[in-house]
């Protein structure tokens, strides 16, 4: 068995700035780093990801990549265009399992050709929570029956060229009203409802094969207060026990707020990666902000310290450094190409819901409501102004706050259609303010997130991606 100090390297995904693999990072891998994960910062094109993961191969072979490429708002490989796939609330819209597959693997084809070995999706996390602030269009819907076969069909596509998928975030964040980037959020569940409702999409991925599930840092109290990350109960017993999970559990990252703000963001990493591995954790996610080789050096002394403590046994270490070493085998050989948004278009139309009758009378001013992106999204282009110019000449795109209402009004005047685009208004006040403030225009709405309430002509897309934008875009055209 390999000394504590390598274990514990073993089980370590840290990320890191810029395109090219710094020279500690490439060091550390030769050592034995478990791998990394990319984030947007990381990414130029397709063509620099690969080269970026054959850098990072050529440090060792086997070393683990892992992506956040959820497709539809939350896309790294994209995050420059926009999605060329509709993300998975548009999928669940859809309501065709083969297409979700077939969607999955061409997007599971692109990253192997990227030289990705586990890709952090799909969400089997449910949008449950009107008021709900990360989860939204990343779910494949609210009921676990109908939500549950698109979960699985994402994992058999995904996993078809040998890209690992990941399940995400046991057990189920879909109900919290917080965003555990940033709080410490509590399931409002007994475990007899999370086993009707949340565990569901979970226990789908796991009979489709699923290798490997991330925990969400989620408190249920009926396990106890620490959040799933750093609970037995979840990721042993539950988990594994129950659901018969076999595969690696993946963290989700342990410096976010929910588990940095509870434990402390500098000894507590340490000691969060050390809890973690107790619970039953095997690969720990670190850094999804810049991250430096000086808190993977804490990670490993505390691991290491606590199992010449007899605190964290050698022989769970060395599982988890074997289970995490498994999502390093390289996927099956693909060629970079140009990124085809055929199959993802396929998908936008399909998942488009139409009401009333929004249809332009001539060219249009298009208003795209800019509002926050949230923190696993992150700003990326967004907005229906472009493709609805190019497609019908003489539309004028304009971006607006929710506080432009009469700059929206005063540029109406020369057009016979508006159409106001939004992102979850039914979450920004201030964005319903202004729906009501243009109610005396007769305006189209296109709704890219999750659909709130509102009549008049409308079209929810159920995803900001660029293929959900363009399909909207020819619908009125």
């Amino acid at each position: 068995m390999s000394s504590p100090e390598k274990l514990a390297e073993a089980v370590l995904l840290p990320g890191f700035a810029g395109t090219t693999a710094p020279d500690w990072l490439r060091r550390r891998i030769a050592e034995g780093l478990g791998g990394v994960v990319l984030f947007g910062r990381n990414v130029v094109d397709d063509e620099q990801v690969a080269a970026l993961t054959a850098q990072l191969r050529s440090a060792r072979d086997g070393v683990v990549v892992g992506i956040d490429e959820e497709g539809g708002d939350v896309t790294r490989l994209d995050v420059n265009t926009g999605s060329f796939v509709p993300g998975p609330l548009a999928l669940g819209a859809a309501d065709d399992p083969e297409l979700t597959t077939a969607v999955a693997a061409a997007l599971g084809e692109r990253l192997a050709a990227c030289g990705v070995t586990v890709n952090l999706a799909p969400c089997a996390d449910l949008t449950l929570a009107a008021e709900d602030p990360i989860i939204g269009v990343r779910a494949f819907g609210a009921d676990p029956a109908k939500a549950s076969p698109h979960v699985a069909a994402y994992v058999t596509g995904l996993q078809k060229y040998g890209v690992a998928a990941c399940a995400k975030h046991f057990p189920g964040h879909g109900a919290a009203t917080e965003d555990s980037h940033v709080a410490l959020p509590v399931l409002p569940r007994t475990v007899e409802e999370l086993r009707e409702i949340e565990l569901v999409p979970f226990a789908a991925a796991i009979r489709a094969g699923v290798r490997s599930v991330m925990s969400g840092h989620l408190v249920v109290r009926a396990w106890g207060d620490e959040p799933a990350t750093l609970n037995r109960t979840a990721l042993t017993d539950v988990l594994r026990g129950e659901l018969g999970f076999t595969g690696a559990v993946i963290t989700d990252a342990l410096e976010m707020g929910a588990v940095s703000g509870a434990y402390g963001r500098h000894d507590g990493l340490g000691r969060s990666a050390v809890r973690a591995l107790a619970a039953g954790a095997d690969a720990l996610c670190l850094g999804g902000a810049a991250f430096e080789a000086a808190h993977l050096d804490a990670c490993v002394t505390a691991i290491v310290a606590a199992v010449a403590a007899g605190e964290l046994p050698l022989e769970r270490l060395a599982e988890a450094a074997a289970r995490t070493a498994a999502l390093g085998t390289d996927p099956a050989p693909a060629s970079v190409g140009p990124v085809d948004r055929r199959l993802g278009l396929e998908a936008a139309r399909k998942a488009l819901r139409i009401q009333g009758e929004p249809r332009l009378a001539g060219p249009a001013l298009v208003v795209d409501v800019q509002t926050e992106p949230t923190i696993a999204a992150g700003p990326m282009p967004w907005g229906l102004g472009a493709h609805l110019a190019e497609l019908v000449p003489g539309s004028r795109a304009m971006t607006a706050t929710p506080d432009d209402a009469d700059a929206v009004l005063e540029g109406a005047k020369g057009f016979r259609s508006v159409v106001v685009v939004t992102r979850e208004a039914h979450r920004h006040p201030k964005v319903r303010a202004l729906l009501d403030a243009l109610s005396g225009l007769e305006y189209i709405r296109v709704e890219t997130g999750v659909p709130g309430p509102g009549g008049g002509p409308r079209i929810d897309t159920f995803s900001g991606s660029w293929v959900s934008l363009r399909a909207a875009a020819e619908y009125l055209a």
